[in-house]
């Protein structure tokens, strides 16, 4: 369990176990009978970046589910400006009942949890996206109708998303590879943790440079932009440093013939994907948008409505 009450900072917050019970209640919220367990619950979303998915998922679950979602952009909470972070998370655990944080720097969500009395979401932050990673494994897990085994490629930059890729793939027995320019790789403290979490688990951890290497007869093919939310200064530099790691049919007919093509989006057509890639038969980009909502379902309904057997964070 992460720091504070059910808090998921984290995807390494979850057990194998875990992850399974998530994608199966996801699963039965997307298809079965809807149902409304969060009644008189509310949810803050406290954003430092932007959004579209992140934001419209989460109010749109919460709505769904029979709660309410109460959207706090940066200029209404200038977090840890006009007002200290400690204080906004006992102020905001006297009003709401959670906390989803999209912030800039991940050692905010720590002060967030740390001072919350209620679970803090990580919506994203510099190190990790785990809720989009949990999504991915919901879209794959659908798609392939099962984890272990599989292996995920990912091409391009070692960010957050791709360290949470990392460590839910080998928590849930998947095999992950990545592909990434020197200077731009998964940092140790990550590494280090997956290859613990792969050791236990039986999968494997490749790192590469060269994207063919990667992606050589994946079963899932996966990219994202090159420059992240916070990095604009950096977008002519990692330009020139991932020329050559743009995914495009080429790339995707090494893979497995039936593989996925996946991107959690904003995309950038032209840079890390070829123009139409979005619309390749196998790409399942716009299923994975959509399974955020129903696995954010699953995680919130988990998290403020659980049963002993539900609970999924340890």
């Amino acid at each position: 369990m992460s720091i504070g009450t059910k808090s998921l900072l984290s995807v390494a917050d979850l057990s194998r176990e875990g992850i399974e019970r998530l994608l199966e209640r996801a699963s039965r919220m997307k298809h079965g009978q809807p149902s409304q367990p969060l009644q008189g619950r509310t949810l803050a979303l406290l954003f430092e970046k932007p959004s579209l998915r992140t934001r419209v998922s989460f109010e749109t679950a919460m709505i769904q589910l029979g709660g309410h979602a109460i959207y706090l952009s940066p200029a209404e909470v200038g977090l840890g400006k006009r007002e200290p972070v400690a204080d906004v998370a006992r102020v905001l655990s006297r009003y709401t009942d959670a906390v989803a944080a999209r912030t800039f720097d991940h050692a905010t969500l720590h002060l967030l949890a740390l001072n919350a009395g209620i679970p803090v979401i990580n919506a994203l932050s510099d190190i990790e996206h785990p809720c989009q990673a949990l999504s991915d494994l919901f879209t794959i897990w659908e798609k392939k109708g099962r984890l272990p085994g599989l292996t995920l490629a990912f091409v391009g930059d070692s960010n957050n998303v791709a360290n949470s890729l990392l460590l839910a793939s080998v928590l849930t027995g998947m095999n992950f590879r990545i592909a990434s320019p020197h200077g731009y790789a998964i940092t140790e403290s990550v590494l280090d943790q997956g290859r613990g979490l792969a050791d236990s688990s039986g999968s494997q951890l490749t790192l590469t440079s060269d994207p063919c290497q990667a992606v050589e007869g994946a079963d899932v093919v996966y990219t994202d932009v090159w420059t992240s939310m916070g990095q604009e200064a950096e977008a002519d530099r990692r330009r020139v440093a991932f020329r050559g790691y743009q995914v495009d049919e080429g790339l995707l007919r090494l893979a497995n013939e039936e593989a996925l093509f996946m991107h959690p989006l904003p995309a950038h057509h032209g840079e890390e994907i070829s123009a139409g890639l979005l619309d390749h038969p196998q790409s399942v980009v716009f299923d994975q948008a959509e399974n955020r909502l129903h696995l954010q379902k699953a995680l919130l309904a988990s998290i403020l409505a659980p049963t002993p057997a539900q609970v999924p964070i340890q």
